[in-house]
């Protein structure tokens, strides 16, 4: 504790503003923030494939409610799922034609926060910041 300065009540009140940012970001009217957030996710990783324990990890979700919102999105068209050749086990989650269209906006809204975010705070800053987040998540 730093002089009376509690870090969790900052971290706490940053992560709710940050939330309330990004709940106004991922609602477009066609799908919810929820949708919303998890399609951001998929298209900011077209890297690799995308899998239901993937937005579990990522979003702290229990393996029923991912289930339960993938196949939302499934019957709302935003997703499809697809067998992978090498395990008949997994399906990946791709975006459908739907969510595609919105795809700019989606990427666009959460770069644009992201800049606001860090407005006025240096690289070095930034580093410092991340080395220590990680180090508290690991610390709980």
């Amino acid at each position: 504790m730093i002089k009376n300065e509690h870090i969790a009540r900052y971290i706490g009140i940053l992560a709710n503003r940050l939330r309330r940012e990004i709940d106004a970001l991922a609602s477009c009217g066609e799908y919810s923030c929820a949708e919303g957030k998890i399609l951001h996710f998929i298209f900011a990783h077209t890297d690799g494939e995308i899998f239901q324990k993937d937005l579990e990890e990522e979003f702290g979700m229990r393996p029923s409610s991912a289930s339960a919102l993938i196949k939302k999105m499934e019957q709302n068209g935003l997703i499809t799922r697809e067998p992978v050749p090498y395990d008949g086990r997994f399906k990946r989650i791709v975006p459908s034609e739907k969510a595609l269209q919105n795809k700019e906006n989606v990427l666009h809204g959460v770069q644009a926060l992201e800049s606001r975010l860090l407005d006025g705070i240096s690289k070095e800053q930034q580093e410092q910041w991340l080395a220590i987040t990680k180090k508290m998540i690991q610390n709980l």
